[in-house]
């Protein structure tokens, strides 16, 4: 019987734009508590984690393509997506990365998660200029109110790394939830203004960055007892906006 980690050691030749990344011991026991039940609040805690980074290669010829729009295009995938940029004519050039990514990521998920299925996607890509960020969220799942903790996966391209809150939410002080709220409705609080709150958050590393050109495994969903679902925002462009490329590609479990 091949176990979790001899199956990941054998992932890299099926790949088509990532590398999956050599765990840490730390991220092992995690990895293999996750394997065994993806339904692990404490385990949730301890997410997100690199699962793969993008290939050199393929991170150069996503940002070329980004670059070349000026402002962002947000593309779901629905039922008609395969036909209409696929069998339908000669699709464009970030519909057939994005398909290479959905491969190499469902082949790590299999491994990974082997309860998990396909829900639903939805990537963008541009010149992404909006001076303030959509507000600390997390990733529902409407479509499934019985959807509790579901494994997502997540990328950046480039530039603008996305920030997520770190550790046990349920530790968090009322001046640290006060501070969240203000980042989540984007609203003043009487600790100050959401745009100040976010840099001492970031400073405080309550907020953690998302490294670019990677894969992170996070928890989407409704939430339960046994969930906890990344909280995260997206990195603030600078005057004049900064290009990059987003991929985001959630599973339900079977």
């Amino acid at each position: 019987m091949t176990s979790l980690r001899q199956a990941w050691a054998a992932l890299p030749p099926r790949l088509k734009i990532l590398e999956p990344v050599q765990f840490s011991s730390e991220h092992w026991s995690l990895v293999e508590r996750l394997h065994e039940s993806f339904d692990d609040r404490e385990a949730h805690t301890r997410l997100p984690i690199p699962i793969a980074r993008f290939r050199e290669a393929a991170t150069k010829a996503i940002y070329e393509h980004a670059r070349q729009f000026d402002d962002v295009r947000t593309v779901y995938v629905n039922d008609s997506w395969f036909a209409e940029k696929f069998a339908n004519g000669t699709p464009d050039p970030m519909a057939n990365y994005v398909r290479l990514y959905n491969d190499d990521v469902d082949e790590m998920m299999t491994v990974l998660v082997p309860s998990a299925r396909y829900r639903k996607e939805h990537y963008a890509y541009g010149k992404f200029t909006v001076p303030q960020p959509h507000g600390l969220h997390t990733d529902h799942s409407a479509e499934d109110r019985e959807g509790g903790g579901e494994p997502i996966c997540i990328a950046r391209i480039e530039t603008l790394g996305t920030h997520y809150v770190g550790g046990d939410y349920r530790t968090h002080d009322l001046e640290t939830q006060s501070m969240l709220k203000a980042l989540r409705y984007w609203i003043a609080v009487p600790e100050g203004q959401p745009e100040a709150i976010f840099d001492e958050l970031l400073r405080r590393q309550t907020l953690k960055t998302i490294p670019v050109n990677h894969v992170m495994l996070m928890v989407a969903g409704n939430g339960s007892e046994n969930a906890q679902i990344t909280q995260h925002i997206a990195a603030r462009p600078p005057d004049g906006g900064l290009h990059s490329a987003f991929f985001q590609r959630q599973y339900k479990l079977t």
